[in-house]
């Protein structure tokens, strides 16, 4: 598809494109998946059925979709259009200039009502907000790391994972103090997830975080943290042993 072609493009018609690939008995599962029954973490979320690698294909067909028709996109009540749009996002981040780049961040951080699960989080906040912001302030993730919705904390601790891609530490660890007291599972597997992600590249940081605080880190936090540690060491830090 050209550029040309893209840029014409509206997202009613991306969406009449998504819908016709619809498939209703793997929507069901994926109902059931993202935790979408009234009281649940994703309750009335909305899906299609479509798979990841069908909207990753999609999102190099549309990725020169205006930043308007995309952000009209990410309003989808369906789950897979707004996965897509983000998809679409992080693709034109990839490739944009400052200022189309400033746009797109800008974007991402008023529509977080709308990136409201796990997996629209985790490919798009490392790429988006943890890139826009390795050169800049990190105040913004400290804010989100503050929020009222965890979907917004999420986003905080996971955009750090661009930086601890790039051999840095810190900012994951300021998040990850922030957030010990979380209430959500959500974000105690998140936490986890990336002190482990420090841990496979300096364990000895990861170890002296967890000395100082795996005794009142939420058990599945402390579970994913040392996941990949040896058996008879994760059982000492199961038992919070370490003084």
């Amino acid at each position: 598809m050209s550029r040309a072609v893209s840029r014409s493009l509206s997202a009613a018609a991306v969406q009449r494109h998504v819908k016709s690939l619809r498939d209703t008995s793997r929507a069901s599962v994926l109902q059931r998946f993202f935790k979408t029954a009234p009281g649940q973490y994703g309750a009335g979320d909305r899906f299609l059925g479509i798979r990841v690698p069908v909207l990753r294909q999609l999102s190099r067909a549309y990725q020169d979709l205006s930043l308007h028709e995309v952000a009209s996109l990410l309003r989808s009540p369906w789950h897979e259009e707004r996965l897509l749009a983000l998809l679409i996002l992080v693709r034109q981040y990839g490739r944009a200039d400052a200022a189309q780049r400033d746009a797109i961040y800008r974007l991402y951080l008023e529509s977080t009502t709308h990136i409201n699960n796990w997996d629209l989080i985790d490919c798009s906040a490392e790429q988006i907000v943890g890139a826009h912001l390795r050169d800049r302030s990190r105040s913004p993730l400290r804010r989100l790391a503050r929020a009222k919705r965890w979907s917004e904390r999420r986003i905080a601790i996971m955009a750090t994972f661009h930086y601890i891609k790039r051999g840095e530490c810190t900012e994951t660890l300021t998040i990850a103090r922030l957030l010990l007291d979380d209430e959500h599972d959500l974000i105690h597997k998140a936490v986890g997830w990336m002190l482990r992600e420090i841990g496979n590249r300096d364990r000895a940081v990861e170890e002296e975080f967890l000395r100082q605080h795996a005794g009142r880190m939420p058990r599945t936090m402390l579970r994913y943290a040392i996941e990949r540690f040896p058996e008879e060491l994760r059982r000492r830090y199961l038992a919070s042993r370490f003084t």
